[in-house]
Order: structure tokens, then sequence, then C-alpha cells
């Protein structure tokens, strides 16, 4: 953990200023999640990066706790909600690991473009469960390394060895979905965005 933590503190900067690679998609995240939010719903993002996607959510649900592993991400995600004037964001250092939060206290979790950067994906899916309140929904937008070009997974391995990547972890689609629904959740929604990613809303119970 200390090595990603070192990792994505020294990419933070270059991170928080790499524009959205396909801003219609996201969007469109943004939209099917707010399906699943309500005004008094209770939302824990882990790995929140910039902290754009909470700062969206933010004003429609009753809060929201945001985490990174990193203290640069949460510093920069600290001052973007305090310019747009959100107050309902509160934004901690730390993993799922880590951060201490009460069983059953979320009405939604979102893992945005993290769950392949874990080294035990079971183990974070089981604690998202733990995490939500019975009927709670699980957002997550994963990319499939184990489905990309062989090019590039040797490409990743390379720069990983030279230190110009973060861990990943490598599987499919259907094994996703498999550790999903072997932690309880059923799937609500999948949007496979690409070939590389899938978008999936799981829901607890």
């Amino acid at each position: 953990m200390k090595d990603s933590k070192k990792f994505w503190d020294k990419s933070a900067e270059k991170y928080i200023k790499s524009p959205i690679k396909d801003e219609a998609k996201y969007q469109q995240k943004l939209a099917i999640t707010q399906e699943f939010l309500r005004s008094d719903s209770k939302v824990l993002e882990f790995g929140c990066g910039s902290g754009a996607t909470a700062i969206y959510h933010a004003p429609y649900v009753e809060y929201v706790v945001a985490t990174d592993i990193s203290d640069k991400m949460i510093e920069a995600a600290q001052r973007k909600a305090l310019e747009a004037g959100v107050k309902n964001i509160t934004f901690q250092q730390g993993t799922l690991d880590s951060l201490k939060f009460q069983n059953e206290s979320f009405d939604a979790v979102l893992g945005l473009n993290v769950l392949h950067l874990l080294d035990d994906v079971d183990g974070a899916i089981a604690k998202v469960h733990q995490l939500l309140k019975n009927d709670g929904v699980f957002v997550s937008s994963t990319s499939l390394i184990a489905e990309i070009n062989f090019v590039f997974r040797w490409l990743i391995s390379g720069m990983q060895f030279l230190g110009m990547a973060p861990y990943v972890s490598r599987f499919t689609k259907s094994q996703l979905i498999s550790k999903l629904t072997n932690s309880g959740f059923t799937i609500e929604r999948e949007w496979q965005t690409s070939h590389e990613s899938v978008f999936i809303v799981a829901r607890k119970g």
C-alpha cells in the first residue's frame, strides 16, 4: 500500500490536470448513478481522485464521504469543493482497509476507476458489501486489464517495472461479475463502455 500511495502522491498533479477521455460517457455515468441516489442518501466514494464526481453528486444527496489513498488528491479535492461552494462532503485520506466506518451505514458506495488498481479486489468488494445498507448500491467503473491487447498488457508491465505505472489486477468482465455476485450483490445495470471497461450498478440484498 505504501508503494501505491507514493505513486499516486507523485502522480496526483498530472492526473488532476488530465482531461476526461470521453466526456459524453462520463456524463452518462453520472446520469445513471443519479437514478440510484435520493436526497437522503448517505454516499461513500473510495478512490475519489480529484473529487469531481463527489462534488457533482453532493448537492443531490444528504452527504458524501470521499476518500483516496493520496494526500495530494485529497488536498486538491478539498480545494475544488471549496471553490464550488459544496459543504456536505467529508474528505479523508485512506483506503477501505485503513478507514473505519460502521457497517451498513451507506446507501451507495462509488468505486470509479479503482477496483483494478487494488491487489485484493475480492476483499474490497466484500468490504463494500458490509458498509452498504440492505438494498444499497455499489456503482463501479472498472478497466478490464485481462481483456486489453497483449501488447498493451506487456507495455503496462514494463512501465510498472520502471515505476511509471501503478499496480493493476487483471480480470475479465465475467470474473468481475462473479466476484460481485459471490459477495452477495445482484447486477442492476451493466454497461460495457468499451472492450476494456465496464460500468456496473450492483445492489445488496
